[in-house]
């Protein structure tokens, strides 16, 4: 049975993003080499457009779509990147695009999302169903609607960042990615298993946010109640049919962390590296720092996005 995205797939995907997508750097440390025992290389994500992952995704699917459905707009649902990310491919195309997002996603990334000429309607994430408010919003304005992560196109194109990282870098021993919805790691573990067959790919949930972790385990989806956690990038609550078909088969282990753990993250990203991360952003970082994910030879690190104001991020790394 072929898999519904296959390396085929992103390859097509990072055609498609050439020029349009930043093919962002991969960072060394010697201090973050010798903390960890390991060679650690990170894929920097939060310098890709919009400041994350999500660009790329949501270009992909949205360069497909045909003129009429341009013409007429995008609808998406998200907890703040997939916003901008949308928002901004609308605007590459010369469409137009309308955001459903929860009433409390911080501030800078609704600004920003409006700020790329998109129209944003909120909704309550702890009472609200947003894939069934996303669908009725897009089938009520005859929008097409681009989801964050159920779309075959959507994780190809966030498989990109991953295929990017082995090309650039060199063989990889394991590859360890931050999991939400898990479009990212399906796109991501996709593209390594299929470039280096022996790679290890870990993902990384917030401890109070482990809706992946339990459902690989128990070996079908499970549902937890919406997370509360500073990495509000991966309150999720399900992980996708779409994504979990793919990472169930591909992902060899979920490592959690603490919010503690990602505000250490985040401070020695700022302090020695001179990158500022988003909470989930360093989820990654912050597994291999706290000794979460066990780093030993060449370890990958997608650090997923940068998108925090400055006035949360000096609350959160003085915390």
């Amino acid at each position: 049975m072929t898999p519904p995205v296959t390396l085929d797939d992103i390859r097509d995907a990072a055609a498609r993003l050439a020029g349009v997508a930043h093919r962002t750097p991969v960072v060394r440390s010697r201090t973050l080499d010798e903390l960890v025992g390991a060679e650690v290389l990170l894929k920097c994500e939060n310098l890709q457009r919009i400041g994350a992952f999500k660009f790329r995704g949501a270009y992909n699917a949205a360069s497909r779509l045909s003129p009429e459905q341009l013409a007429k707009g995008i609808a998406a649902y998200s907890s703040g990147n997939h916003a901008q990310a949308v928002a901004l491919a609308a605007r590459e195309l010369g469409s137009s695009a309308v955001i459903l997002v929860p009433e409390d996603t911080p501030k800078s990334k609704v600004d920003a999302t409006k700020g790329y000429g998109a129209e944003i309607v909120t909704y309550d994430r702890y009472t609200g169903d947003r894939v069934a408010l996303g669908e009725a919003l897009a089938a009520d304005r005859g929008l097409a609607l681009i989801p964050p992560y159920e779309h075959p196109h959507v994780i190809a194109g966030q498989g990109t960042a991953a295929l990017e990282l082995l090309e650039d870098a060199g063989p990889v021993d394991t590859l360890v990615v931050p999991v939400g919805g898990g479009g990212l790691i399906a796109g991501s573990s996709t593209a390594a298993k299929a470039v280096r067959p022996g790679i290890r790919v870990v993902g990384v949930e917030p401890a109070d946010g482990d809706d992946t972790k339990r459902s690989l385990e128990a070996g079908e989806r499970v549902s937890i109640p919406v997370p509360r956690t500073i990495a509000d990038g991966q309150a999720a609550s399900i992980p996708g049919e779409l994504t979990f078909s793919i990472n169930r088969n591909l992902v060899d282990d979920i490592a959690l962390v603490s919010d503690d753990g990602v505000r250490e993250a985040m401070r020695f990203a700022f302090e020695r590296l001179k990158l500022v991360l988003e909470p989930s952003g360093a989820t990654g970082l912050a597994a291999l720092m706290s000794g979460q994910v066990a780093a030993s030879g060449r370890v990958g690190v997608i650090i997923s996005g940068g998108n925090v104001s400055p006035e949360r991020f000096a609350e959160l790394i003085a915390a």
